[in-house]
């Protein structure tokens, strides 16, 4: 039989078994991978930095309308109300800070910790008090009522700033309000004082409303400030990690993005959230935004440290492991495939 025509069949018998594997799903590799009808995302209210870029610039909307994927960001009062739907499934991803993450990923739950949502060296709290206050030190907040939503970055800040003084929290009479009540209760004089972060309570201050007692970007520690995280659902993660890859692309992208135009992401973040010009420029000064999501090793030691401070404050109850909590792989397929696209 001449060779043209063997390797024809060969040929054949080559393509037909490709076939017959086909139709037997014996090619995973060749398969699309599912993908979902909605990508959830929740932050705390207002939103962190990136998560406001997204929805300014609609960011995601883009990445993901050639899949016919919908984008629904949603912000929560208080990080503890988002980090409890992230672990219950009803959200996906989470952009929020790292009290609730903790907690979350002590508990156990199904979550992976993927990213940074940002790591300014700052810490964003602010403590304020009635112009008129008789308040001038931490420590005549004894027995006085304080306003600050519990289980939050703010509540560990106060915490940490009363235990610097030699005062306990336990010493002050605290109330569990966010911003929305508590700002017009300091002003009617129905609370003493109020924990918040800086672009809210600054808000008071520009209006008269109210007096820094203290602010913790100035006169607190270093070693204060702790990464916000950006967490996923482990199933959502296991079922999309594709999906997973491109959300952390786009951030990195939107990070590099706000670096490159500070003036601009300034008068987005200005806008979105109705802070003053003057409280964003100073948290984030010199126009840079520390929105890089890469999980360093010293961005883990931060997370440690607040994890003990936690613990021992009874803010948190379990302990975090740490090996299976975080997942790194996301970021660096995302930073690759950033990377490339530039």
């Amino acid at each position: 039989m001449p060779i043209a025509s063997l390797h024809r069949r060969a040929l054949l018998r080559l393509m037909a078994l490709s076939l017959a594997l086909g139709a037997a799903g014996a090619g995973p590799v060749l398969a699309q991978e599912s993908k979902p009808e909605v990508i959830r995302i929740g932050s705390t209210a207002p939103g962190h930095l990136k998560f406001i870029l997204f929805r300014n610039q609609k960011l995601l909307e883009k990445e993901f309308e050639k899949d016919g994927i919908k984008v629904e960001l949603t912000t929560f009062d208080g990080g503890s109300a988002a980090s409890f739907a992230l672990g219950s499934g009803a959200i996906d991803v989470t952009y929020i800070g790292n009290n609730p993450s903790l907690r979350l990923g002590a508990s156990g739950a199904d979550v992976k910790l993927v990213g940074l949502s940002s790591w300014v060296p700052s810490n964003e709290t602010l403590i304020v008090v009635r112009p008129d206050s008789t308040v001038r030190t931490l420590a005549d907040l004894k027995g006085k009522r304080v306003a600050y939503l519990s289980g939050t970055v703010r509540h560990s800040t106060f915490a940490k700033a009363l235990a610097a003084e030699g005062v306990s929290i336990n010493d002050v009479q605290s109330l569990n309000i966010g911003i929305e009540n508590s700002g017009p209760a300091l002003v009617r004089g129905d609370v003493d004082a109020v924990v918040e972060s800086t672009g809210p309570a600054q808000k008071l201050v520009d209006a008269g409303q109210a007096r820094v007692l203290f602010d913790a970007a100035t006169s607190g520690k270093p070693e204060w400030a702790v990464p916000h995280l950006i967490s996923v659902n482990g199933a959502f993660a296991r079922a999309y990690p594709r999906i997973v890859e491109r959300l952390l692309k786009v951030d990195i992208e939107a990070a590099r993005w706000a670096d490159a135009h500070p003036d601009e992401t300034v008068a987005i973040f200005v806008k979105e959230t109705g802070n003053s010009e003057g409280a964003v420029r100073s948290t984030y000064a010199e126009g840079r935004f520390y929105q890089n999501p890469e999980i360093s090793s010293q961005a883990v030691d931060a997370l440690k440290g607040e994890e003990r401070f936690m613990a021992e404050a009874g803010l948190l109850k379990g302990e975090v492991d740490y090996d299976s909590w975080i997942d790194r792989s996301f970021f660096e397929a995302a930073s690759a495939q950033a990377t490339a696209s530039n």
